[in-house]
């Protein structure tokens, strides 16, 4: 009885599929030729197609497409892809995207709204008309994207309630002579556990341009380090997902458990012909004992950032935002281990590279890195779902306002055309993640950033934890206000209510003379822990 229901089974299923015929471009990587060879197939397979050029790959892309380009700087840009494109003339395409590239050098600028939007080369005519662009913080484009490519219509976040982004008021479409036309409206809000919640909405895209590293001939893709940001979760909310790979492979070149993304969810595949990899800043350390000279003009900077990586503790994980927050790591004991996390997708880097510098290894800050043995790379979704999941357990950054009760405003200025928001808003967003500001205490001409309440556009609400300026440090109680803990040597409490725009109440046990760490000492120990273990290191190349 068994037997005859398989057998029955089996041949229902052979009458309901058809046998084709079907041709397929593939391009010999040897001599970078396209050769056309076809196989038996029926209609349940899903075979990737190999092309022999990408604008053939992209040639029957329709005017109006939603295309999600991917890439976080010029860091796994499909530059092939794109060059292809533009040769083909396509029009009015809608573009989502996390990056707007450099300088001369090609990407694909963001994005998408009422249908409409812009794509975007750098440093020629625009091809297209400028519509609309609708800014995303970077943590939740990457969300609604993952979301997109998992059938997920909608979904909550605590990132940006209590913004403009909720509220009602970012700018969609500016005038000609650069004031606002049209702003977002008002976000559906909703309530768990005490805390606010905003809805945003998935994206898919019609088509996806990919850039990978690797394919085998099945079609499964391998990333290079930091380069699966934004591609990999595109690769999956696109109806034909298209990939230029530098190298082609044969079957079980790599392992199984090894592929970043499967063949399920590629369409086509393109071998690029040529990859300039231009890194945006180049920087590295150098390995002599050189004591750099400090300016007085540098002063200021160097108060905080000797005082803020006092807030390092051994095993943390730390967001460093660009700037001070970035250049405190420098300072870090050598008797501690603290693990720095990146937007981009890496845990366990080195603040500056030694000597050593990688066109796939960079912070969100554009600068080269380099990494510990043990570090992780992982694309921008998982990313930010660490840090919206309080698995960070400090996140420091700059500010432009910070009010009493917390409230933080880093992104844009009134009037001034915005380029962009970056992950900020989602770095604040979780509430077991230690939040600390760094900035001057003043604005320039004397005027307060420590304010009753910003007069800014917030980043973030009752967010803020710690505030370090070159003056003092406070502690922040959502409910209480500041309260005043350390005061730079030679100043007097009367000298910081002066230069403060609210007020504060003052620790029992205030410092006086805040923490002063040497400069020359850490240079020395720094020098030292590298010569020591620079050996142990595998710095990568």
């Amino acid at each position: 009885m068994a037997y005859q229901r398989a057998a029955f089974r089996s041949a229902r299923f052979l009458r309901s599929i058809s046998v084709t015929f079907r041709a397929h471009g593939i391009t010999c990587s040897e001599y970078n030729k396209e050769c056309v060879s076809c196989w038996f197939s029926t209609s349940h397979s899903r075979s990737v197609c190999f092309y022999g050029s990408p604008t053939e790959a992209v040639r029957d892309i329709p005017d109006g497409s939603t295309l999600l380009v991917g890439g976080f700087g010029l860091c796994g840009i499909p530059e092939n892809l794109i060059n292809g494109l533009l040769k083909t003339g396509v029009k009015q395409l809608t573009a989502v995207s996390n990056n707007a590239g450099y300088k001369q050098f090609i990407s694909i600028m963001l994005i998408r709204d009422h249908g409409e939007a812009f794509f975007f080369k750098l440093c020629k005519p625009l091809f297209l008309r400028v519509s609309y662009f609708f800014f995303s913080f970077q943590g939740t484009l990457a969300e609604r994207i993952r979301a997109g490519g998992a059938g997920i219509p909608a979904f909550f976040t605590p990132t940006g309630y209590g913004t403009l982004i909720q509220e009602g008021g970012s700018p969609i479409k500016y005038n000609k002579d650069g004031s606002v036309a049209i702003s977002s409206k008002k976000r559906q809000v909703q309530e768990f556990d005490g805390r606010h919640y905003v809805m945003e909405k998935a994206i898919t895209g019609d088509f996806a341009l990919i850039k990978a590293w690797k394919c085998d001939k099945a079609g499964n893709l391998v990333f290079r380090k930091s380069a699966r940001n934004f591609n990999q979760p595109m690769c999956k909310a696109a109806k034909v997902t298209i990939v230029e790979v530098e190298e082609i492979v044969d079957i079980g070149s790599f392992a199984a458990e090894d592929i970043h993304v499967p063949s399920i969810y590629v369409d086509r595949l393109v071998k690029g012909t040529k990859y300039e990899k231009r890194i945006e800043k180049r920087i590295v350390r150098s390995s002599q004992a050189d004591n750099p000279v400090v300016k007085d003009s540098d002063k200021t900077r160097e108060r905080i950032i000797r005082r803020a990586a006092l807030e390092f503790r051994d095993g943390m994980y730390a967001n460093l935002g660009i700037g001070i927050p970035m250049l405190a790591s420098n300072y870090i004991s050598p008797e501690i281990t603290v693990s720095l996390q990146s937007e981009n997708g890496i845990l366990g880097l080195v603040s500056v590279p030694v000597l050593l510098h990688n066109p796939f290894m960079f912070i969100t800050g554009k600068e080269t890195v380099t990494v510990y043995p043990g570090a992780a790379y992982f694309s921008s979704d998982e990313s930010f779902a660490m840090i919206r999941g309080g698995h960070v357990d400090l996140s420091m950054l700059g500010a432009m306002q910070v009010s009493k009760y917390g409230d933080l405003a880093n992104w844009m200025i009134p009037g001034k055309m915005v380029k962009g928001m970056g992950g900020a808003m989602d770095l604040v967003s979780s509430a077991g993640t230690k939040v600390v500001v760094t900035m001057e205490h003043s604005a320039k001409g004397g005027k307060h950033k420590i304010l009753e309440k910003c007069t800014l556009p917030l980043t973030g609400k009752q967010c803020v934890d710690r505030i370090i300026t070159e003056k003092a440090v406070f502690d922040v109680d959502k409910a209480k206000g500041l309260t005043l803990i350390e005061i730079w040597e030679g100043l007097t409490v009367n000298d910081i209510r002066d230069c403060t725009g609210t007020d504060f109440e003052v620790s029992l046990n205030v410092t006086y003379d805040a923490p002063y760490i040497s400069f020359v000492v850490f240079q020395i120990s720094l020098f030292f822990l590298i010569k020591d273990k620079g050996r142990k290191w595998n710095f990568e190349k």
